[in-house]
Formats: structure tokens, sequence, C-alpha cells
């Protein structure tokens, strides 16, 4: 994992879609506990809220370098192997 400077990090109401609370999403953005780039140049950020739930957060890079992010919700299955030695 590459360790990345963004001037700012906001979430999009598209990102509360699935009643995860704002706070919970920015403990996730700022301690990951995995960060994936995805092949759309989005980023995958799985980690936990603070009440410790696992999180899946994804965000996109904006022009002015900072991230928006556009998703969150409580882990898959699918993301749980991710979170592994990997």
């Amino acid at each position: 994992m590459s360790f990345r400077l963004t001037k700012m990090r906001r979430v999009h109401d598209s990102a509360l879609r699935h009643g995860i609370a704002v706070g919970d999403i920015e403990h996730t953005l700022r301690q990951p506990i995995r960060v994936i780039e995805r092949d759309d140049g989005s980023y995958l950020y799985l980690g936990a809220g603070r009440n410790a739930e696992l999180l899946e957060v994804i965000t996109v890079l904006k022009a002015d370098g900072s991230e928006l992010a556009i998703h969150a919700m409580k882990l898959r299955a699918k993301y749980a192997n991710l979170l592994g030695d990997g």
C-alpha cells in the first residue's frame, strides 16, 4: 500500500444511502485497514467505523486533488477476504 496525501475528503449525499453516518465514513477514511486503487481510478477503503463495525467506502479523486466519498456501507463478504495478509 502506498501513502497518498490529499487536500480534503468530503462525503457526497450518495454515500449516505445505506445509513452509514458521516463520522463513521470519515473514521474509515482516516484510519483504513486497507486501501485499494480500482481499475476505474476510484479507491476502495476497508476499515472500521467509530463503533468498530467494518465498512467499505469508495472515493473518487476530483480535479483539485481532493477526494469525494460516493459510497459507504457495511462490509460485504466479497471484500472480507481483502482484509487478510494482502
